[in-house]
């Protein structure tokens, strides 16, 4: 055989050699860099799931040590859910879950990795792989003023009631979140204040005021509405943290107004008055919800065809919260009770005529509805979030003068796209209405909302 012949054969096999290696190589490449990509996406997933599982367990404490030993052991518990031990060879593994505090907010860390062994690509000198992971969830801090319809039509419901009402409060950060409670029927009691300048609540007193609820009385709404405004804007506005939400529980349709009013005896005290299919009665305490009588001077009374004798009219303006002296004060006027359906955001008129029986109930129940809403819009203007709960079949169910549905105040309040087109505005902040058909789904619901707000406020 001629040499150079020998030697171009023996280049050629040197050749055929380089490329085998350079093909196991790209195998190996191949095979082996997609077993970790795939091991990498289901890594991210499970540290994505342990990261958001502990920001949900924050709250499962009463002090920080409580609550990161909770975050920690969900953020493993989830880990571990989402990632087999042996995931396609790897061996999956937490290396920490941090939480920090700072605030109002909550920062949660969370690192893993799955090395993995790797098969061709040891030709080229490789043994393993070792895909990382990382996420962060940051909760941020909360202001929420929850309000608890305790009238009279749900007094059947009231275990039911108390039950998820102390399950959702259950769901929030006892050291981080600020909470006010409060409940209504005719007039409005405030449970627990907001803190002004601390953070967290006092969970424990809380429930413990649940408990002691007693339901009777009207639906007195707007004084609900108007003391949770007031709750959340009394914390000074340099204090007052990025998430504000007002949750509002009920079952029916506004049926309370509250002002001074103008009386033929000297009545000095504002009250409410609660009307009930056209049956006027008050004036009642604006912050008790028994239905306690302002004084015998402020008592109304009607003649026989039911027309109030000593009520001459409607104040032109909600002024239930001014000093007597202040009550025409027109630097204080924020709502009109007297109205035009061109008034701005107001949809139904009002007069401030009582002469008859059928014109003060007209009034009167298109101003329960008047001012709920206007409140919760006013709330909105402030960039505070209205979430609404509705309970039983009554919301579907026209009431009132004008036979609405009490579930479309509760949609307008809420400032929700499936609302009454009349009130949503998308440029403000848009909440949630959740409907319970029955008691049974009073606790999924109270989660649904818990769950829209916490997602909010990351």
């Amino acid at each position: 055989m001629h040499p150079q012949l020998h030697r171009q054969r023996g280049a050629v096999a040197i050749m055929v050699a380089l490329a085998m290696l350079v093909l196991l190589a790209v195998v190996g490449l191949v095979i082996d860099a997609g077993l970790a990509y795939l091991v990498k996406a289901r890594l991210n997933a499970a540290v994505d799931s342990a990261a958001l599982a502990a920001a949900r367990a924050v709250p499962a404490g009463n002090n920080q040590t409580e609550q990161r030993a909770s975050a920690q052991t969900a953020a493993g518990d989830f880990f571990a859910a989402n990632i087999p031990t042996t995931y396609l060879l790897s061996r999956p593994k937490l290396l920490s879950t941090n939480i920090e505090f700072n605030g109002g907010t909550v920062t949660i860390d969370v690192r893993a990795e799955a090395p993995m062994p790797v098969s061709i690509m040891q030709v080229l000198g490789f043994t393993a792989l070792n895909p990382v992971a990382y996420a962060q969830t940051i909760r941020r801090d909360l202001d929420m003023a929850f309000v608890v319809d305790t009238s009279g039509s749900l007094n059947g419901n009231r275990t039911a009631v108390k039950a998820s009402a102390k399950t959702f409060l259950n769901k929030f950060n006892v050291t981080q979140d600020r909470v006010a409670l409060m409940h209504f029927a005719y007039g409005t009691e405030v449970d627990n204040p907001i803190y002004i300048s601390d953070r967290g609540f006092n969970r424990t007193s809380m429930l413990s005021k649940i408990d002691t609820y007693q339901f009777v009385g009207g639906t007195g709404s707007v004084e609900g509405m108007w003391n949770a405004r007031n709750q959340l804007n009394r914390i000074p506005l340099l204090n007052r943290s990025a998430m504000r939400v007002i949750v509002f529980f009920s079952d029916g349709a506004p049926t309370g107004i509250s002002s001074y009013f103008n009386m033929t005896t000297d009545c000095r005290e504002p009250g409410v008055i609660n009307s009930s299919d056209g049956d006027l009665s008050g004036l009642y305490e604006l912050d008790d919800t028994d239905g306690v009588r302002v004084s015998t001077k402020c008592t109304l009374t009607r003649n026989n065809s039911g027309v109030l004798t000593n009520l001459t009219k409607l104040p032109d303006w909600y002024n239930a919260h001014n000093t007597y002296e202040t009550r025409d004060d027109v630097s204080k006027r924020e709502f009109p009770i007297v109205t035009t359906s061109s008034t701005p955001g107001f949809y139904r008129s009002v007069t401030s005529d009582l002469s008859t029986k059928a014109i003060a109930y007209r009034n009167i129940d298109r101003t329960a509805r008047n001012l709920a809403e206007a409140v919760a819009a006013k709330a909105r203007d402030e960039g505070i979030f209205v979430f609404t709960l509705g309970m039983g079949a009554a919301l579907k169910s026209g009431s009132g003068y004008d036979n609405e549905r009490g579930e479309d105040v509760l949609k307008c309040m809420a400032n929700v796209a499936d609302g009454p087109s009349r009130c949503y505005n998308p440029n403000k902040p848009v909440g949630m209405y959740c409907y319970a058909a029955t008691e049974a789904d009073l606790t999924p619901c109270f989660s649904r909302l818990a769950s829209a707000i916490l997602r909010i406020s990351k």
